[in-house]
């Protein structure tokens, strides 16, 4: 089988296996929602309230069926792009509530995921360039510190160090009341600041990024600090970049245009999931950061037994990341001619 058959054969089972992978996503969102303890009538109507009002709420949002009907109804909706409506948001729709909070989450995985990047990939090629010496060292170390870090406790350290002691940056929202916030096209303020040529509100959505994105990007940069120094290391070694030594190539060439492109193969698949897991688990980041974002939002959809929104936003997350694995898989089997299917 030729190499374009095996891949186009590969990708077209990728895309048959995704739908299996989201019902089984969905299938496991809805059992243990309804393995944990609570009532969302109490959550809603109060501990309270009579239990006459409680049974008719349970009625109306069909918690009284059984479980396996249940299911099958939000399986059914499902389909119809029906993900039904907040139990605690006065019934707004729940693809509102994902489009109303979707693009903060967004910005800051972006800037994040930029910032992890950046300094990976400049600290594991300097480690990489430099083995057995000082720098080295001090590349390997930052690895393990930031690799290893507690995201909750960094934040919360940065945030006493930068907002309450030196009171350089702000905190607790995403852009100033003093401020008009600019006009939603994307949702991400600082492209709708940038798209309406309004610089301050560009730098002003910038300001409030930094303390969040710059922790998250830090403390994730330690993933590629030490899968690009590793490889970059072995493909050092390698024959071929023997033979440009020979040809009497400069160093830092070899490292720049013979090296480091192939010891960044390995990044694009972390680079994916981490990006993937950034949009779907940054309820840490949110709710340590009071980040108006969506991740923050299911947190509290979770303590107010919000089913719906719940459901909602854990499918939504769901689909990105098969989205996102699919997307990896496609990229890699053109990047990496060694992948064999």
């Amino acid at each position: 089988m030729s190499r374009s058959k095996a891949i186009t054969y590969y990708i077209s089972t990728r895309l048959l296996l995704a739908p299996l992978q989201l019902l089984t996503i969905i299938t496991i969102v809805f059992l243990l929602l309804r393995a944990t303890p609570g009532d969302p009538a109490d959550a809603i109507l109060g501990g309270r309230a009579p239990e006459s009002a409680k049974a008719e709420l349970r009625q109306q949002l069909g918690l009284n069926l059984p479980i396996g009907l249940q299911y099958l109804n939000y399986v059914g909706n499902l389909l119809h792009f029906d993900m039904g409506s907040s139990l605690s948001s006065r019934g707004q729709k729940v693809w509102e509530i994902i489009w109303q909070y979707f693009p903060a989450t967004a910005e800051l995985a972006v800037f994040a995921i930029a910032i992890a990047l950046i300094v990976g990939i400049t600290i594991g090629t300097i480690s990489a360039s430099r083995p057995g010496t000082p720098l080295d060292a001090a590349g390997r170390l930052f690895g393990i510190i930031t690799y290893s870090l507690p995201m909750f406790w960094a934040g919360m350290i940065l945030q006493l160090i930068f907002a309450v002691q030196l009171d350089w940056l702000p905190l607790g929202t995403r852009f100033p009341a003093t401020i008009p916030a600019p006009q939603n096209l994307t949702g991400l303020y600082t492209i709708d600041s940038l798209l309406h040529g309004n610089l301050t509100q560009f730098f002003t959505a910038l300001y409030y990024l930094i303390l969040p994105s710059c922790t998250l990007g830090i403390l994730l940069s330690g993933i590629f600090e030490r899968i690009v120094r590793v490889n970059l290391k072995q493909i050092m070694r390698a024959d071929y970049v023997e033979a440009a030594r020979a040809r009497g190539i400069p160093e830092n060439k070899i490292l720049v245009s013979h090296a480091l492109k192939n010891a960044l193969i390995p990044v694009i698949t972390v680079l994916g999931l981490t990006f993937a897991s950034l949009l779907g688990g940054a309820i840490l980041t949110e709710v340590t950061f009071s980040w108006p974002g969506l991740a923050n939002r299911l947190y509290q959809a979770i303590t107010e037994r919000d089913y719906p929104t719940v459901q909602g936003i854990m499918v939504f997350f769901g689909a990105i990341v098969v989205t996102a694995s699919i997307l990896i898989d496609i990229l890699n089997a053109y990047v990496d001619p060694r992948i064999r299917y």
